[in-house]
């Protein structure tokens, strides 16, 4: 039997037999995976602080105003403190109030402190932390490359303090400088010629200093 198709008819017959059946449906668009989000990075471990470096404290050194102490009393928290030496060379602590420690060694003021506190803690255990050094102080002036104050925290001689200063100037009077110290409640000065040190004559001159001293370069 032979069909008889209208001619428009062909093409979507053809189609099919191309195709070999009808197009697979397109499955429904999926929605898109969730982008995960990315792991933070691990945080830089900081590096250790280091650790304050002690105080150095010289052989000869007395207790004086602007110096900071530390004050530690074993299993007495409330008692401890750290102050400053006043202008008056006192210091002010709980129960104790005001203990005069100017011009003592850091084991005298560890001695006053403990006796003074018997009268509220039954056998007062004590340590003195030297924080600060600021009363140790020298000083330099005249025709030096950089007059002023320097701290005093080691052995130092005046040849050693006027090197500290950037020198002498060009027009300094080098035979006629003159130390000015107070001894007992005095002044009293010593003269450095040094144009002589230099020349390796009367070295006992260049002697050490101590705090408070003053070095005037004409």
């Amino acid at each position: 039997v032979r069909l008889r198709l209208p001619m428009g008819a062909w093409g979507p017959l053809l189609c099919l037999v191309c195709r070999g059946g009808p197009a697979p449906a397109q499955e429904p668009n999926k929605a898109p995976a969730p982008a995960q989000a990315p792991q933070a990075a691990p945080a830089p471990q900081s590096a250790p602080s280091p650790a304050a470096s002690p105080v150095t404290v010289p052989a000869d050194y007395v207790v004086g105003p602007e110096d900071v102490l530390g004050i530690v009393f074993w299993r007495e928290r409330d008692m401890s403190a750290d102050v400053v030496v006043r202008p008056d060379g006192r210091i002010s602590l709980p129960l104790l109030n005001d203990v005069d420690v100017d011009g003592l060694t850091p084991d005298q003021v560890r001695e006053r402190i403990t006796e003074l506190s018997k009268k509220f803690i039954e056998d007062p255990n004590v340590t003195i932390v030297v924080k600060q050094i600021n009363s140790r102080k020298v000083y330099i002036t005249g025709n030096v490359e950089r007059p002023g104050t320097f701290p005093l925290l080691r052995s130092t001689t005046v040849l050693q303090l006027i090197a500290l200063a950037g020198g002498l100037k060009e027009f300094a009077n080098a035979g006629e400088i003159v130390l000015v110290r107070n001894e007992g409640g005095k002044q009293v000065s010593f003269t450095f010629n040094y144009d002589q040190l230099k020349n390796r004559k009367n070295l006992s001159q260049n002697i050490a200093l101590k705090p408070g001293d003053t070095i005037i370069v004409p």
